[in-house]
């Protein structure tokens, strides 16, 4: 019977338990949107994660959507990143790169003069997003043309061949929670007649295409995948979410992806959401998807354990409680108390909330 803290291979990545970090975004990147050199030691800490997802990472300057978050797609962002990368590896750690595009989850004070948040139809978001003035509402995005659609799947594959310059073990395609490859998923949000929209097949397109990009250019087993089925996070909907991610699964099964990264439920709320009056099944994607399989959302030290033993999932994603507990594989092994969480200081700042939350020996002292 498999235990959270056995090793696992996932794909090329060999990890030394199956405690995931999952990505947080934290606002306190760098000028330049390059990471910050206090983000060295914040993931440092957390090293004895078998895995550590970075925080979202912009592929593009029209990915960014919120204040302060790290890119990849500069030469200076990629340099930026390699002390991180290396003293993860030095302390016996490995991390990939989240890639983001957050499409119309954006503000134009976040982009390049005259430019606005595109997306797959020039719909409005019911969102707000983080900037230097606050919280405000998401700007109006225009459609992407069916000429830039091949462009936006080379980012993804630019800032894949990046990453791996810049010393991650991989990268996470972030697909989940309303951005953009979530927006061209759902009807909801993708109203476009061309190729790319109307069915299931034609709205799965451009994530397939930017999967089989980042693969060809830095192979599957170092390439990950994260999706929510059923979170309403960005605005979105979908008429039939398990035909949408049945299909999404199956189509992805050749490629032999290193893992795919379920969000359960309401990202950050509620596991029990039902879509048509029926609760999504996780298990039925997964038997389509035939690829390792990380499970996150709410999980505590029980549900954790009970996942990877069971077999439900093969490893275990946790959000918040690696942001106060940087020693969070060892305190779940000892069943050991938890640090409380800061809330105040989850969003922007300096290291107050971000580098000094306690290990276990000095939280006993």
């Amino acid at each position: 019977m498999p235990s959270l803290f056995d090793p696992i291979r996932l794909g090329e990545l060999e990890l030394a338990n199956r405690v995931v970090m999952a990505p947080l975004t934290r606002n306190r990147a760098g000028p330049g949107q390059t990471a910050a050199p206090m983000a060295v030691t914040y993931y440092a800490q957390r090293a004895s994660a078998g895995l550590i997802i970075s925080e979202a990472t912009q592929v593009h300057p029209l990915g960014q959507g919120y204040l302060d978050t790290p890119g990849i797609h500069s030469r200076e962002q990629v340099e930026s990143w390699k002390p991180v990368t290396r003293a993860v590896h030095e302390r016996g750690g490995k991390i990939v790169l989240q890639l983001w595009h957050v499409g119309r989850i954006s503000h134009v004070s976040l982009l390049p003069a005259g430019e606005v948040p595109v997306a797959p139809s020039a719909l409005a978001a019911k969102a707000k997003t983080f900037t230097k003035d606050g919280f405000v509402d998401v700007s109006a995005p225009r459609a992407l043309a069916l000429e830039e659609l091949p462009g936006i799947a080379d980012q993804y594959r630019v800032a894949a061949r990046h990453a791996l310059e810049a010393g991650f073990d991989g990268v996470e395609v972030h697909g989940a929670n309303g951005y953009l490859l979530d927006q061209f998923l759902r009807d909801g949000a993708n109203r476009r007649t061309d190729a790319y929209g109307g069915s299931i097949e034609n709205r799965a397109r451009l994530l397939l295409e930017v999967m089989r990009a980042v693969s060809d250019e830095i192979g599957a087993g170092r390439t990950g995948l994260r999706l929510s089925p059923m979170t309403s996070f960005g605005d979105l909907g979908d008429s039939d979410p398990q035909a949408l991610f049945g299909h999404v699964a199956e189509q992805l099964a050749p490629l032999g992806l290193a893992y795919l990264h379920l969000i359960e439920g309401e990202t950050g709320g509620s596991r029990e959401v039902t879509a048509n009056g029926k609760p999504f099944d996780y298990q039925a994607m997964r038997t389509r998807a035939k690829t390792p399989w990380m499970v996150n959302n709410g999980y505590d030290r029980a549900l954790a354990i009970d996942a990877v033993a069971d077999g439900t999932a093969d490893v275990v994603a946790f959000g918040r409680p690696f942001i106060s507990n940087p020693d969070l594989p060892r305190r779940l092994r000892e069943d050991a108390p938890m640090n409380a969480l800061d809330a105040d200081t989850l969003y922007g700042g300096g290291a107050k909330g971000y580098t000094d939350y306690p290990a276990l020996e000095r939280a006993a002292a």
